[in-house]
């Protein structure tokens, strides 16, 4: 113990930590780190012999343990770093019990809706070291929930995440706790525990449309909602037709019509609209995809937009601001929720789900959807 007295070994005792195996591992020197060379992929061997630790420690590392010292972590994550070496999900999930996958599991005829949130999750998932399936489904077909459930333990997954309408499915929430499989919905109404939900308040953002077409001046108006087994159509008809009778503006029920969230049904519906006794001067369609087949049905009948007819969409999807013209809609921001959803499920999942009263994933988490208004906004024809 004497010689660590010196200066020179206190220098040297400072460029050493201990280990998570008991040994010293020196502090790193990138430089000093040979760049791999060799026509093999770098294993988990080479970065222990390289960092001068044992296998178990790059594993505790890899697998960010919390029993490691800062600085041999700070080792093995430059000869990773130098040498390109990737962790096998299969050893690493192995070594924890984990699998390392999320699933999203889906009924949802809109595929940009799907894109958006899908890119949301994966931007969490690359960060985190997890990968994502995705599984299409149909919510009314036989065997869903056994279908469902072979799917979840086929996969091992980790955690699962659930997008509208299947999000809103009771049963096959409780299927998820049967066997205890954590999860994340995406929601428009608060059904379920905060640690469980992003919140997004729809029927906020449907308000901000009535209140814009009032101020405009439109007595006249219509609304071509989504599929009724959907809460987000309920919140966003009760929002919208809300605000407009506390201006003053009625909508008959005449000129409510479902959709199905999809281009065709918004063409379909829009061409009733537009083609009846009397026409509404503004439509507001529960999302873009329906709005973008308004717009097909108004070029059909020579109906100009924004002179005659004023459209308002929801979601504001890469879409809406390329239609010409421009669209104003509702901004649902899709992937900052499917980001926010994987974000707070890898939590749950590498806490262990504890989720104490005080912890953050414990949280709520909410978006609120606000109004763009763009070109296809104008005052009601004189």
């Amino acid at each position: 113990m004497a010689d660590i007295d010196t200066p020179a070994a206190k220098r040297a005792h400072r460029r050493k930590a201990l280990a998570g195996d008991g040994r010293l591992a020196e502090a790193p020197d990138a430089t000093a780190i040979p760049a791999w060379t060799l026509a093999r992929p770098p294993t988990i061997n080479d970065v222990a012999r390289l960092a001068k630790v044992s296998k178990k420690t790059v594993s505790r590392v890899i697998n960010q343990s919390p029993h490691v010292h800062d600085a041999t972590r700070a080792v093995v994550d430059a000869v990773v770093a130098r040498i390109g070496y990737v962790p096998s999900p299969q050893a690493r999930g192995l070594a924890i019990n984990r699998s390392f996958l999320l699933g999203l599991i889906y009924d949802n005829p809109n595929a940009q809706y799907i894109v958006n949130v899908q890119g949301g999750i994966l931007e969490a998932c690359h960060r985190e070291g997890f990968e994502l399936v995705v599984h299409p489904c149909r919510q009314v077909a036989p065997g869903f929930l056994a279908d469902v459930k072979a799917f979840i333990q086929r996969q091992n997954l980790d955690g699962v995440i659930l997008i509208p309408p299947l999000s809103e499915d009771a049963a096959l929430v409780a299927l998820l706790r049967a066997i205890d499989c954590p999860y994340m919905r995406l929601m428009s109404v608060p059904l379920d525990e905060p640690k469980a939900m992003v919140l997004h308040t729809d029927r906020a953002g449907a308000a901000e449309v009535g209140a814009h077409l009032a101020q405009l001046g439109h007595t006249q108006v219509a609304l071509i909602t989504g599929p009724q087994r959907y809460r987000s159509t309920l919140e966003r008809r009760e929002g919208f037709i809300g605000a407009l009778a506390e201006r003053g503006v009625s909508v008959p029920e005449s000129w409510i019509l479902e959709g199905q969230y999809t281009f065709e049904s918004g063409e379909t519906r829009g061409m009733e609209l537009l083609t009846g006794p009397d026409r509404p001067t503004a439509i507001f369609a529960s999302n873009d995809e329906m709005a973008a087949g308004i717009y097909r049905a108004a070029y059909r009948l020579g109906i100009a937009i924004p002179r005659d007819l004023t459209v308002v969409g929801f979601d504001d999807t890469p879409l809406s601001s390329r239609m010409c013209p421009a669209l104003s809609t509702v901004r649902l921001p899709i992937h900052d929720m499917g980001r926010l959803a994987a974000d707070r499920l890898i939590a749950r999942i590498n806490e262990g789900d504890a989720g104490s009263a005080k912890s953050k994933t414990s949280q709520p988490l909410t978006v609120t959807p606000r109004l763009v208004v763009r070109e296809s906004s104008a005052p009601p024809p004189a």
